[in-house]
């Protein structure tokens, strides 16, 4: 990879500025390769020259120089840049010689980036089994799957995990709605119902709060799991997780086992869990006052005890200790959690065992067979930011128990929720009088936009701004486009969801990368025609022989876009962030129409074809493992 190669010899060119001086390395100090706004400028800059200034007291631009001196010295642009120079106020910029960038394109454009090894366990989506799943649920799925597919491209082992909380309170509220409610109306799916049945029994609790005892009743009986109630918890959640399932199958996600809560309690991982932290000095049980009978993890410091029963933390407040088993012995989610984490680091000897579930995915189940599933290296969980301080709580119980190198392998993607725009949510039934920027989704309320609905709204905007009906079908594109549409965002951006603006086509938009795609097939079939007759494209075709100097601007822009893939590829894997990948792949899309518009392909001198020929060639390659990357198709036709 160029740019971390180059950023390794500048370090080691800043090393010896450095010893010269008598000075020893900055603390502050980061060497950064980025690259330059103008093309004029070459392909790569660093500032670390106006950095320096202050610890060598000397101008950046003098700094500078006797930098490009030291690396032009260690001959670091033979081979790969035709020019290093110095620029005001005090820049390195460094272009790359296209002729030896060509003749070595293999090899820079696999990746190279340094992936750990050992397996890799991925849990995402995790919706509780109440109802059908809405886009919020579907922004964690796209990350959780295109976080998967970019560490299997990395070369890393990985293992997909969906884990069902069927033990919940929204299964029971949905299960106590069944029992003492009535819903009507006509549902197509058995998730719609419920849906429609777990908002009647929030609202019946208001009017009628001693309703929530019942609740109670059902979350000891999910969790014994022998009663009628049980059973008709456990047909509800397996019938909820099949049609989701189903649902996520549209988007191109997929899982390798399906990990449900109750068989976590049922196998004796919390059991062996509850043992394992009575050893440590940091769970005890209250014994006196509110909180008295219940087992906490100890937070440590003077932080409070979160309040037994709470729904959920003060987001302001990561403090509290956390309540693991309440005073009723009911266990709380993070208490089974920790056993999960405990098994998906292979801490544990109690293990599961497994059945097909459905299309390749395994279930836990006590009828099953031993599987090779978790003991994994590195767990990385996709759960929104409100997340953060349960997550916090089960890394710092593996801490706790001296399982510090796995504490630090659990990584938490958090990211931003979806809300909805006034009009969208206005188009739903909200009330917008308060005239707020967006308004949240509320299971409890109703209030949302389910999965299978907004394919079906989306499918029909595509059809009906198609003019052509070849290629992918336009369930197919507006999967792809509303998968884009929630990967494109910052993690950590909060993305406001507009109806309007998802079913776009144009701009910044799945749609418009499909459409570059197969318009380079286009391009090289009308190739591979003109030289075979086959009406084929080509295959790979001979990397051109060309003077790099005499590239066009669009050329060469689109050239180095090409280049910057691998280290874009690093960048993602290191910062576990799909949009780097949206962003780059939208921008690559943007300068091949560019060039496609202002440089004749298949028309002028034979060399210039040769060359055109051979860009568009790499332009859908490169385009095409980026598709693949964000789970979107790469269409022959549109």
């Amino acid at each position: 990879m160029i740019s971390a190669t180059l950023r390794i010899e500048i370090e080691r060119g800043v090393r010896k500025l450095l010893e010269e001086a008598g000075t020893s390395w900055p603390p502050e100090l980061k060497v950064l390769v980025d690259r330059p706004a103008h093309p004029d400028h070459g392909e790569y800059s660093t500032n670390v020259a106006m950095l320096l200034a202050k610890t060598l007291r000397k101008s950046p631009m003098e700094i500078a120089n006797k930098l490009k001196m030291e690396l032009e010295h260690a001959k670091i642009a033979e081979g790969t840049f035709s020019r290093i120079e110095a620029a005001a106020p005090g820049f390195l910029n460094f272009a790359i010689d296209w002729n030896v960038w060509l003749n070595r394109h293999r090899e820079y454009s696999a990746y190279q980036g340094e992936t750990e090894k050992g397996k890799v366990v991925i849990e995402h989506t995790s919706i509780n089994p109440n109802k059908s799943a809405h886009i919020g649920h579907l922004r964690n799925s796209c990350i959780g799957d295109t976080l998967a597919r970019l560490l299997t491209r990395a070369g890393r082992e990985v293992e997909i995990h969906n884990y069902i909380d069927d033990l919940g309170n929204q299964l029971a509220d949905t299960v106590v709605g069944i029992l003492h409610t009535k819903t009507e109306g006509e549902h197509v799916r058995f998730g719609d119902f419920c849906w429609d049945t777990y908002a009647k029994v929030n609202r019946v609790y208001k009017e009628n709060p001693g309703l929530q005892e019942e609740r109670t009743r059902v979350l000891h009986e999910l969790e014994e799991g022998t009663s009628s109630t049980a059973w008709i918890g456990r047909l509800t959640a397996e019938k909820i997780v099949r049609e989701q399932l189903h649902e996520m199958k549209a988007f191109g996600i997929g899982y390798d086992v399906l990990v449900w809560e109750s068989r976590v309690v049922a196998e004796g991982l919390w059991e062996a869990a509850f043992e394992h932290l009575q050893a440590t000095g940091a769970f005890y049980k209250v014994e006196e006052g509110k909180l008295a009978g219940c087992w906490v993890l100890r937070h440590g410091g003077e932080g409070s005890v979160e309040a037994e029963g709470a729904p959920g933390p003060d987001p302001e407040v990561h403090q509290a200790d956390k309540v693991l088993v309440r005073s009723n012995g009911i266990l709380t989610y993070t208490a089974k959690d920790i056993a999960y984490h405990l098994w998906k680091f292979g801490l544990l000897s109690q293990d599961f065992t497994y059945m097909p579930f459905a299309d390749g995915v395994w279930s836990t189940d006590s009828q099953g067979q031993a599987m090779p599933f978790g003991r994994g290296e590195t767990v990385i969980n996709v759960i929104d930011y409100r997340q953060e301080y349960p997550q916090a709580m089960v890394k710092l119980a593996l801490e706790a128990l001296g399982y510090k190198e796995q504490a630090a392998r659990l990584l938490h993607v958090g990211y931003g929720v979806v809300s909805l725009s006034p009009e969208t949510a206005e188009s739903l039934g909200v009330d917008t009088s308060a005239g707020k920027s967006s308004y949240a989704m509320s299971g409890r309320q109703g209030v949302g936009i389910k999965v299978a609905e907004l394919l079906q709204v989306m499918e029909e905007s595509i059809e009906s701004k198609r003019s052509r009906q070849e290629g992918l079908s336009s369930r197919e594109i507006a999967a792809a486009a509303i998968r884009y549409y929630l990967l494109k965002y910052h993690l950590q951006t909060e993305v406001v969801f507009d109806l309007r603006q998802a079913t776009e086509v144009s701009g910044n938009s799945g749609v418009y990368l499909l459409y570059a795609y197969a318009r380079a097939g286009s391009v090289l079939e009308k190739a591979g025609a003109d030289q075979t007759g086959s009406g084929k494209a080509l295959m790979e075709p001979p990397v051109p022989s060309f003077d790099g100097g005499a590239l066009e601007l669009p050329e060469r822009q689109l050239l180095k876009q090409i280049a910057y893939w691998t280290e874009t590829m690093d960048a993602a894997v290191r910062q576990l962030a799909p949009n780097l990948i949206c962003s780059y792949a939208f921008e690559l899309s943007l300068l091949f129409n560019n060039f496609y518009g202002a440089c004749p392909i298949l028309k002028g001198p034979a060399d210039r074809v040769e060359l055109r020929v051979w860009l568009t060639w790499k332009f859908r390659e490169t385009l095409g493992k980026a598709l693949d990357v964000l789970g979107l198709p790469a269409p022959e036709r549109m």
